[in-house]
């Protein structure tokens, strides 16, 4: 590992000045996937920025939503009864992800801001457009089994790996960030970039901005939410497959609803294909079953992905059965 800066700051203002006037800087809170990727050689930060002891760990709830600070734990939101009562959907995928003790020191902003799982790019001696642009993507002729079928490019097919963005995507959930020009709003739908030429810019962050805080607007759709992981082994593993549904309903009826999913896509997957499906109509099988053909039309697997595109359309409709 080479070498390193290192300081502490106990304010916001403080943080984002620093990293702004600090070539190569980096934020870490709980470290979980950034230091790992420093021992791996991924990545060479020359000045780690510890955001531990600013004020933006507070979860807290009003008339129109949910404000989880960008420090919040995971375990913290996974069990704040505001979240569990409100937001479940949230809750659910917090607690698929990683093993307790990751949730314990993970902070949400960091969660969302992990980076994938693509054993090519996380192998330092292999060559990988999101590590190396231009390098090419080994995947697209490679083992595929755990990357895209939907919103994959020539450059790059890497699936995106964070279940709460996953979540926070079918809420419609809403980042806060702060950098040098001052704070400003972005939806989830808008923050998370598909690869196309330039797989190597992965969000709409400028350089030295921080997320402070998830914005999530209160709904019946939220509150009548689930979040289901299909993955390999029961813990501490990335899904192969995951579906979020928030939807409000009237008996069979669908008033609205929203559809995210991991594991398919290089971003956070929403469907408002299936969506659309859905809404106004009374929730039977046929209806579903023409949701999940929908979601996958314009899916384009590979041949060691190739069963995602059954197993998403199953998924789907187990969720939505459950919440009949």
């Amino acid at each position: 590992m080479k070498n390193f800066g290192y300081t502490s700051v106990r304010d916001a203002g403080e943080a984002v000045r620093l990293a702004g006037r600090t070539p190569g800087a980096a934020f870490v809170a709980g470290g979980t996937d950034l230091l790992n990727l420093m021992k791996d050689g991924v990545t060479r930060p020359e000045h780690l920025i510890d955001v531990n002891r600013l004020d933006l760990a507070r979860i807290t709830e009003n008339a129109t939503g949910l404000r989880i600070g960008g420090l919040a734990r995971m375990r913290g939101v996974s069990e704040h009864q505001a979240v569990t009562r409100g937001w479940p959907v949230i809750s659910e995928a917090l607690l698929a992800s990683a093993s307790p003790q990751v949730r314990n020191m993970a902070s949400i902003g960091g969660n969302l801001l992990q980076r994938t799982r693509c054993g090519y790019f996380r192998d330092s001696a292999s060559p990988c457009n999101k590590r190396v642009p231009g390098s090419g993507c080994p995947a697209l002729e490679g083992w595929s089994r755990g990357h895209a079928v939907l919103g994959g490019s020539d450059a790059c097919i890497a699936v995106h790996a964070s279940d709460l963005a996953v979540a926070l995507t079918a809420l419609e959930a809403v980042l806060t960030v702060r950098g040098q020009a001052g704070e400003r709003k972005i939806p989830i739908g808008d923050f998370y970039r598909r690869p196309g030429t330039t797989p190597h810019v992965e969000n709409a962050l400028r350089p030295g901005e921080l997320i402070t805080a998830v914005e999530v607007p209160r709904s019946q759709a939220a509150r009548k939410s689930k979040y289901l992981k299909l993955r390999d082994r029961a813990t501490f593993e990335f899904a192969v497959v995951s579906v979020a549904v928030a939807i409000d309903l009237r008996g069979r009826s669908v008033r609205d609803v929203r559809l995210a999913f991991g594991g398919i896509g290089t971003v956070p997957w929403r469907s408002r294909e299936a969506e659309n499906e859905l809404r106004g109509r009374e929730l039977s099988a046929e209806t579903v079953a023409r949701a999940g053909k929908a979601l996958v039309r314009d899916a384009k697997p590979r041949h060691d992905n190739e069963f995602k595109v059954e197993l998403v359309q199953r998924a789907l409709a187990e969720v939505l059965e459950g919440l009949r």
